[in-house]
């Protein structure tokens, strides 16, 4: 209980310091953000004075209203559909677009009611099923991955196996990030013009952990080249990327100093009553059918005739016989 009492608070403290830190880093960008904004619409007005304040806030309103639904007014994003196939799918299926784990981006929402509706059952329907299919999938793969090679070196060489288990979870997880963060932030970097290395590096975790902010969405620039293929293999990567991700994370959860850890927050266990009293019957027990059956055996030797055994003298006598 004092485990779960501590577990409890440092969990709010964490939320603590999160809000703490994020209020002090951010806020003074949001304050200069604000009055810029500021003053490029008091500009705006001076210069367009046929135009009323009241005018203008109606027209942004509406923009903004569009842009919280993916729809830009801009000139250069009239050529991007976020409703088409390549989309739709990226939406369904994409993590964290994924219906079953997460809301997703936000950056593309069902804008009539039959579609929120029907967002609405696709989730309710996706949640199970797709828990279902990536416990399937991962229980398979880490058989494969992670218990035979570390059952491998500890037969094998006769390694400990906590050690092997321990150094396998650090290989698997650098491998993983290396090719699921690493390689893709510098190719996502270099296909996307206004992204450097640590916003593409930031997108990769940002997805793979299932967050999905929308603040970074690939695919979505001006005249992006083959964006449909493009779009399919951002969803192919996002797919692969968060089952390796949660491979990744079964490893480490069966590394035995992990399950130590674990237990000191978990509730204990207690034995049913009925299950207490089938144990306390001395008929069901393991230990009381052992002594019946020595018992029966001692029985049987009783009730069996004395034989002597023959001398290794009368046995020559009767093979020369």
């Amino acid at each position: 209980a004092w485990c779960f009492a501590l577990l409890v608070l440092g969990y709010l403290l964490y939320l603590v310091f999160g809000a703490v830190v994020f209020s002090s880093v951010e806020l003074p960008y949001e304050d200069l953000l604000r009055q810029e904004l500021g003053k490029l619409k008091q500009r705006f007005l001076e210069e367009h004075a046929c135009l009323s304040e009241q005018q203008l806030e109606q027209l942004l309103l509406r923009v903004l209203e569009a842009s919280n639904y993916g729809v830009s007014v801009l000139s250069n994003a009239s050529g991007n559909w976020n409703w088409d196939f390549t989309s739709s799918l990226f939406f369904a299926l994409g993590p964290p677009g994924v219906r079953g784990l997460a809301p997703g981006y936000g950056h593309t929402v069902p804008l009539s009611d039959g579609g929120k509706a029907f967002c609405i059952i696709y989730s309710v329907i996706g949640i199970p099923f797709t828990l279902l299919f990536l416990t399937a999938v991962v229980q398979r793969i880490i058989v494969y991955v992670t218990r035979r090679p570390v059952l491998y070196f500890h037969i094998r060489w006769g390694f400990s196996k906590q050690i092997v288990a321990i150094i396998h979870a650090v290989v698997l997880g650098f491998i993983t990030v290396s090719c699921f963060f690493f390689i893709p932030a510098a190719i996502f970097s270099v296909l996307e013009e206004d992204w450097n290395f640590l916003e593409s590096f930031y997108f990769c975790f940002i997805s793979l952990s299932t967050i999905g902010l929308g603040d970074y969405v690939p695919g979505e620039g001006y005249n992006q080249k083959f964006r449909e293929l493009y779009k399919i293999g951002i969803t192919c990567y996002l797919l692969l990327g968060l089952i390796a991700m949660l491979v990744v994370l079964e490893t480490f959860c069966e590394l035995h100093e992990l399950k130590k850890f674990r237990k000191l927050f978990y509730v204990k266990k207690d034995k049913e009553e009925d299950q207490v009293h089938i144990m306390e019957h001395d008929q069901l027990s393991f230990s009381s059918i052992s002594d019946q059956a020595a018992s029966m055996k001692d029985d049987q030797k009783a009730n069996e005739p004395f034989v002597t055994s023959q001398s290794p003298t009368s046995n020559d006598s009767s093979l020369n016989n």
